[in-house]
This record gives C-alpha cells, structure tokens and sequence, in this order.
C-alpha cells in the first residue's frame, strides 16, 4: 500500500469501497415504470462533474430516437423554457445542494414544473433528495475535497439508470465492473506510469500545462479530468471533445505541454492529431486500449465502456496528486473554493 498524505489521496484510494456500495444499491422500482417516448424532451443537467458524467448518457439516448438535451443547470436558469410540462428532467448534484440546481428547482415549481424530476444525488437529505419525484442515490460516502469516488459513482449511477429507464437487464454492466475490481485496484496503488511522465515534463521545463482530448463517451473523462486538475493541483488544463483541439487551441501546443489522448484506439481524428502534435515537440500521452500514433500509452480495457471511463479517470486522479506535490501543493486541497458551490 502507498502511504496517503491527504484526505483527497485517502478519497481515491477508497473508490473501490464506494463502488461496491453503489452495486449493491438497488435502484427505485419506478424508474422501469416511465415510459421515455413519453416525454415531450429529456434535459440531462448538472454542474461540473456532475453534468459531465452525462455526456455518455446523452449519447445513448439520442442514439435511440429519444429527444434529449444536456445542458448545464446555469444555463437552464437563463433558459428556463426548455423545460416544460412533459419533460422529464434528470438532475444530477453530488451534493444535492449545488446553488444552480437548487435555484433551477424554485424556479420550475407549480405551474412550470416538469411532468417528472428524477434526482441523482449523494446526499438523500437534500434540496434535490427531497424535490425529486425519483432519488437515484449515489452511495459514495463522504468525500473531503475535490470529487474522485463521487464521480465514479456518478458515472456508474447514470449508466445503471439509463438501463433501468430502457427496461434493460443491468446484469452484464455489473459483472462488468466487478471483473474489473483487480484492474482498479492496480491502478490506484501503481503511480509509477504517470509519476515519469510528470517528472520529465517538470525536469525538463517546468509546470506543464495540459490539454485533454477525448471522443464519445470519452470526453466525460476529458472535461472531468481538466476540472480536477484545475481543482486539485491548480495548473492550467483544458478539456475538449472530438475536433474542437484543432479550432484554436491547436496554437497552445508544443513544448510543455502535455496532450492527454481519451478514447478507443479506433479513432482517425486521435491518430491525425497524435502525429501531428507529436511533432511539434508536445508531450502526447493516449489514455486507452490502444496507443495513437507514437505516444506513450497509459493502458486501459477497450471494453465494457464504463470500465474504460472509470480506469481513464484514475490515471487522471494521478496527474493531479502527482503534479501537486511537485509544485509542493497538498493535492486537492481548496485555496478559494470549498466542497459545496452554494453560491451563484
């Protein structure tokens, strides 16, 4: 076992408890009792993290013919009028308590409520807990600082949930976490990957600055993965889906800067920009089952997809602690923020 030197490090090393505790919790009967085609719209809406984690939810249900929206609680409170009567509104708050959401929910009452609110949150005492229609209940525990297993459970909620929505047997998704038990619990005691990648960048330049770059399902683990590096470690990264690297940002590659490839292995728009970015000097690090072009690989399972989103996340959770001690930070300590974002 590694030694922790911080509740955060003690949060990630107690992801494995947290996800066996989100397995075992049974999910409400009622969700198998909506009917999706139903609703006039779906809004997946959330903040940070907590909106993230439906990027992959998104996919499934518009890959089906369903009409959804994800769109972050901020801005349904400028656009209220996306929700209306028929919708139904899935909320997801780690805390519950997120100023957004509990401002979205006192603005959507009476006459404005949506037909049917499911709830996904870690706290079943909440504004949230309390104002859903359906509680989905995360079952993460307590949490210190910046999200680690809250977001894992987040991610393994939704998928559980969706299933539950399409009627679906959530069996083969289960087994498929539990067969990856042994593979996570590698990864979060073996640093050792990603401790000499952060010490050549720092080595050779200093504090790097990274950009993460994922497709699909995937660019949950790019946006989450740039907020906590944000968050934990305080160094300038950036998160993006599909081509969105190349209208811009492309110009802040090159030397010192860590590129963070999220996906497959199968896509052509990773492989073009590895080469490329490669070659310009940027350090290109794939995050996947297969490495693109010739980066330097932080291997994952291709499939089932969750376990590649979950085991992606936790070579990120590294980056941030070990970027913070090299900065001679205590990882996912707060110096303005805190836990909860209360206010507006």
């Amino acid at each position: 076992m590694q030694n922790h030197f911080s509740p955060y490090e003690q949060d990630i090393s107690d992801q494995l408890i947290a996800i066996a505790d989100q397995l075992a919790y049974e999910l409400p009967p009622s969700l198998n009792q909506l009917e999706l085609f139903g609703y006039d719209r779906i809004v997946l809406t959330g903040m940070g993290s907590s909106h993230y984690a439906t990027i992959p939810i998104e996919r499934d249900l518009a890959a089906r013919g369903l009409p959804v929206w994800r769109t972050d609680t901020g801005t349904l409170l400028d656009f209220p009028e996306l929700v209306t009567g028929k919708t139904l509104l899935w909320a997801t708050s780690q805390s519950g308590m997120s100023g957004e959401i509990v401002a979205l929910l006192d603005k959507l009452d009476g006459a404005t409520r949506p037909a049917t609110i499911i709830g996904v949150t870690n706290d079943e005492q909440s504004t949230l807990a309390r104002r859903a229609d359906i509680l989905v209940a995360l079952k993460s525990g307590a949490e210190a600082t910046v999200s680690s297993k809250s977001y894992v459970n987040t991610l393994i909620a939704q998928y559980r949930t969706a299933l539950a929505l399409r009627r679906a047997d959530e069996a083969p998704l289960i087994a498929g976490i539990q067969a990856a038990t042994a593979e996570f619990a590698r990864l979060i005691e073996d640093r050792s990957a990603v401790q000499s990648i952060v010490s050549q960048a720092f080595l050779e330049g200093g504090e790097p600055r990274l950009a993460l770059v994922g497709i699909g399902a995937d660019g949950a683990t790019t946006m989450t993965g740039a907020l906590i590096l944000k968050e934990a470690c305080k160094v300038m990264a950036e998160g993006y889906l599909s081509g969105e690297f190349r209208h811009g940002p492309m110009e802040t590659s090159g030397p010192g800067m860590i590129a963070l490839l999220i996906g497959d292995g199968t896509d052509a728009t990773l492989q073009a920009l590895s080469e490329e970015l490669t070659a310009n000097g940027t350090e290109v690090v794939t995050i996947g089952p297969k490495a693109y072009g010739r980066s330097k690989q932080l291997r994952t399972t291709a499939s089932p997809e969750i376990v590649r989103l979950i085991a992606g996340m936790l070579y990120v959770q590294h980056f941030t602690v070990l970027i913070a001690r090299a900065k001679g930070l205590v990882p996912g300590e707060f110096l303005y923020g805190r836990k909860v974002t209360v206010t507006i």
